[in-house]
């Protein structure tokens, strides 16, 4: 029987690479339902040559033009919209998976849902985790969810550990996840004033959406991929490490108490760890390109402590000290983070003030340990208000 698979943010990076992966093995995988923000003709695109039962748009008046698409085209595609039907198709009894990829925040809801309901969870949305920490992880056990981690380095930490998960804390010495350094790793930190939209987008190895991009740039990535492996992998923040490896081949590494070191290595390349996640614990082809030995250039590693990345990337100590501050606090910092790339990307405040203002808003939020998803929310929200009164600050 194939797979019947749910892909939350289908017009992104992510969704689009599953669905190519999905496309090479169509006696496994079923595309069951598609969600999007706003995409409407990418998202009638995928209609048309998918055919999924239901396609789900994230407000009405793009909903409607889809819907409206889909009946002119005579496609049987139920079209719906909405935050809560977005959240209720991740719990659909005949969702066998979800590959969950929508972007921020708004990824949580319906990603508490699918674990709830007992989903093959396939995580793309770091920031479900980030927010939801304690609660996302109370909610895969207790709805006996299979979470299985589509980021890069959280899949090779992933395919490195032992397979069982209760050996992991008497094993594991340490996580070390690698960073590329973006496409900053090499310009002078007093000229990052001067970075542009367009410049902070252009990663060296990966294609990916502008948010996650410029993320990268500033590293905001790798401190919220750090928060996502402390609740993923159940070790302390002090067990995580991050080194720069700018050929991005080795993914990332554990290593254990003898001091040996399971490294995952691999293409750059997304359709390598979600062909994993949608196949664990089998493998199949994936359409990614196989490293060749003989061509690959020397692999490097550079320590934070060198070469003035601590100025480049102060972003990515604010990982450790909201692991170490309030339950709560790794939601306030990726509110923030997510205003002040926004506000970058619109021209509103200059590259290197998007640290101060994630700075400044944590600095600033005061907030009691969020135990319910509205607390949840509400935090957020809060934490957005702030932020937006510090960009405009700075945009004066």
């Amino acid at each position: 029987m194939k797979q019947q698979v749910l892909i939350l943010g289908s017009t992104g990076s992510i969704g689009v690479n599953t669905l190519d992966v999905m496309a090479l093995h169509p006696q496994r995988y079923q595309v069951f339902a598609l969600t999007a923000s706003t995409s409407v003709e990418a998202m009638f695109a995928q209609c048309l040559q998918h055919q999924p039962a239901f396609a789900i748009m994230a407000d009405a008046a793009s909903g409607r033009d889809l819907k409206q698409r889909c009946a002119s085209a005579g496609l049987s595609v139920q079209v719906q919209w909405g935050a809560q039907a977005i959240a209720d198709i991740a719990a659909h009894p005949q969702v066998d998976a979800v590959m969950a990829a929508i972007v921020g925040a708004a990824g949580l809801a319906p990603c508490l849902a699918a674990a709830r309901s007992g989903k093959r969870l396939l995580l793309a949305n770091k920031e479900a985790l980030v927010v939801g920490g304690h609660l996302f992880m109370q909610a895969v056990k207790s709805g006996g969810a299979t979470l299985l981690p589509i980021d890069s380095e959280h899949s090779a930490i992933f395919q490195s550990l032992p397979d069982d998960p209760g050996s992991w804390s008497a094993l594991v010495d340490k996580i070390i996840l690698t960073a590329s350094g973006g496409p900053f790793r090499t310009r002078a930190p007093d000229t990052l004033y001067a970075v542009t939209p367009q410049e902070a987008c252009a990663h060296p190895n990966w294609v990916m959406g502008r948010k996650i991009s410029v993320d990268s740039a500033t590293m905001m990535n790798k401190a919220l991929e750090v928060i996502e492996a402390r609740f993923l992998f159940g070790v302390q923040a002090s067990q995580i490490e991050v080194v720069i490896h700018p050929q991005s081949v080795i993914h990332s590494m554990v290593q254990f108490v003898d001091n040996s070191v399971v490294a995952q290595l691999g293409t750059p390349d997304m359709r390598g760890p979600i062909a994993y996640g949608l196949s664990w614990p089998l493998r199949t082809q994936s359409g990614a390109a196989a490293l060749d030995f003989t061509k690959m250039s020397a692999l490097t590693f550079e320590p934070f402590s060198a070469n003035d990345h601590g100025l480049r990337y102060p972003g990515l100590q604010l990982a450790w000290r909201v692991l170490d501050g309030p339950e709560g606090s790794p939601a306030v910092l990726n509110a923030a983070n997510e205003v002040a790339v926004e506000a970058f990307l619109n021209g509103k405040i200059r590259f290197d003030q998007i640290h101060q203002l994630n700075l400044e808003t944590l600095d600033q939020v005061g907030f009691e340990r969020p135990d319910s998803l509205e607390a949840l929310i509400e935090l957020d929200l809060e934490s957005r208000s702030v932020a937006q009164g510090i960009a405009r600050r700075f945009a004066a």
